[in-house]
C-alpha cells in the first residue's frame, strides 16, 4: 500500500494512478477513497492523474487517538500534496471532504491549487447556534454519536439504507451493492476517530476560509439532501466564495455521485476543462 507518515507519526493510505493534470478526491464520513471509484475511473480514461486519500481514523490510515479535526486535516492533506509535489491541481471533496478541501485550499493551496468542487459540502456550517439559527440542532449529532457507541455495526447500516442515498424515497432505485459498500467503508475506519469527526464536520465553522478561496470553486448539490441540506450549505457557500458557481440538482440525494455518478462526472469534466 502507498502511505505517507505525518509528523505525528500518523500513517495516510493513498491511491495516486495515472498521469497529467492531478484531481484529487477528498471522501466523506465515514468513509474511504473507495467512495470515489466511479470518478477516479472516469477521469483515469480521460487522461488525468487521480489521487484520493483515506482521512486519518478512516480505511486504510492510521486509527488515530488524536487529531481528528479540521486542521489536522487539512494539514495531512498539505503534508501528501508536498510528497507528491502536486501542481495546478483540483481539489474535489464531498460532504465533510468539502469541508477538507476548503480549509486546505484557503490555508495551504497557495501556488498548488488550480480549482476547487464542493459536493454535498458542509460548509459553511452544519450545527445551529445563535450566528447560525437555521443549522441543525447539536441534538441530533449528538444522536448520531450515541448510535455510534451503542451499535456501530448496526448505525452504519441504517445509514445508507435510508437518508444518505434517498432510498428512503417512494420510488428510489435502491442497490443494495451500494449500501453494501458504504458499510465495507465505514466498518474499515476506527470508532473513536469517527466519533470525535462528528464534531469535526458539524461544528467547524468554514465561513473565513470559503472567503479566502482565490480558485474558481464549483458547488455541486442535490435539492434533496437529507444529511446536508442545500439552503444551509451549498446556498450560502456559493455567495461567500469570490469565484462561485452553484448548480442544483432537482431530486438528487447526499450520495449523489454514487447514484448518479454520470451525472457528476459529466459537470466536473466540464469545469475541470474550462479555461
Amino acid at each position: 500500500m502507498s502511505t505517507i507518515t505525518t509528523k505525528d507519526g500518523t500513517q495516510i493510505f493513498y491511491k495516486d494512478w495515472g498521469s497529467g493534470q492531478p484531481i484529487v478526491f477528498h471522501h466523506g464520513w465515514p468513509l474511504s477513497a473507495d467512495d470515489w471509484d466511479a470518478q477516479m475511473m472516469f477521469f483515469l480514461a480521460k487522461g488525468y492523474r487521480v489521487i484520493a486519500h483515506d482521512r486519518r481514523g478512516h480505511g486504510r490510515s492510521s486509527q488515530t487517538a488524536t487529531g481528528n479535526e479540521m486542521d489536522t486535516y487539512a494539514a495531512d492533506v498539505a503534508a501528501l500534496a508536498a510528497h507528491l509535489d502536486l501542481l495546478d491541481a483540483i481539489h474535489v471533496g464531498h460532504s465533510t471532504g468539502g469541508g477538507e478541501v476548503t480549509r486546505y485550499v484557503a490555508r495551504h493551496g497557495a501556488g498548488r491549487v488550480a480549482k476547487a468542487v464542493l459536493i454535498g459540502a458542509v460548509p459553511p456550517v452544519m450545527v445551529r447556534s445563535a450566528k447560525n439559527p437555521a443549522g441543525i440542532p447539536l441534538e441530533t449529532f449528538d444522536g448520531f454519536r450515541a448510535a455510534l457507541v451503542a451499535n456501530r455495526a448496526q448505525f452504519f447500516r441504517d445509514v445508507p439504507t435510508g437518508p444518505f442515498y434517498g432510498f428512503n424515497r417512494p420510488g428510489a432505485a435502491v442497490s443494495q451493492g451500494i449500501i453494501d459498500n458504504w458499510w465495507r467503508q465505514g466498518m474499515m475506519g476506527g470508532a473513536k476517530p469517527q466519533y470525535d469527526c462528528i464534531k469535526a464536520f458539524s461544528e467547524t465553522d468554514f465561513t473565513e476560509d470559503l472567503k479566502a478561496i482565490t480558485p474558481p470553486v464549483l458547488i455541486l448539490h442535490g435539492d434533496d439532501d437529507q444529511i446536508v441540506p442545500i439552503d444551509n450549505s451549498a446556498r450560502l457557500s456559493a455567495k461567500l466564495v469570490r469565484r462561485g458557481t452553484l448548480k442544483v440538482y432537482p431530486g438528487l440525494p447526499h450520495g449523489l455521485c454514487a447514484t448518479h455518478a454520470e451525472i457528476v462526472n459529466a459537470d466536473l469534466l466540464a469545469f475541470i476543462r474550462e479555461t
